[in-house]
């Protein structure tokens, strides 16, 4: 009897590890906003006045269209930082810094890390290029990142229904200027 109930246990684990993987999230992507601003090195570039700017548009079209964040991941660069917190601060949303979403990331490993943010259903990351293309060319199947570009204070949407190369869609890529 134990060992049909280990197999019962094991088969529901299964199962429920299935259906974790399996939860669609909409998986918003939003690209630091315009850093040219002199520092000693590049993590230490702060958003210039037209940053600023873009990161103050982009909340207000978030805030203005509905749109509902769970959650707000942040890269700890501070640019990234601040381009976030005006849309935490404007949606009322948590915001964490991520040190995975540091620039240099890769799609495989980031995939890896959003998994522990799975349950989430609106799930915002802040982050660079050419990271975020990369991530967005992998996560709809894309062979390369050359296909799609996510510019300065852009915003991103992909449907994502697994966190797996291929398994998304794109909703929209909307560049800072047209919010």
């Amino acid at each position: 009897m134990n060992a049909r109930r280990e197999t019962a246990d094991a088969a529901g684990c299964r199962f429920f590890k299935f259906i974790i993987n399996h939860l669609a999230m909409l998986l918003y992507l939003l690209r630091h906003a315009n850093a040219d601003t002199p520092a000693p090195a590049d993590d230490d570039r702060t958003l210039s006045e037209k940053g600023h700017a873009q990161a103050g548009k982009v909340a207000r079209f978030c805030k203005t269209h509905g749109i509902k964040i769970s959650l707000i991941l942040t890269s700890p660069l501070r640019r990234a930082h601040q381009t976030a917190q005006p849309v935490a601060d404007a949606l009322n949303t948590e915001l964490r810094i991520a040190p995975w979403l540091e620039s240099g990331m890769q799609p495989r490993r980031a995939l890896e890390e959003m998994g522990a943010y799975r349950m989430e259903e609106n799930l915002m990351i802040v982050g660079h290029e050419p990271d975020f293309s990369e991530l967005a060319a992998h996560l709809l199947g894309l062979p390369a990142n050359s296909a799609i570009h996510i510019g300065k204070g852009s915003l991103t949407l992909l449907d994502v229904s697994m966190l797996r190369a291929g398994a998304a869609s794109l909703q929209f890529s909307l560049p800072c200027k047209l919010m």
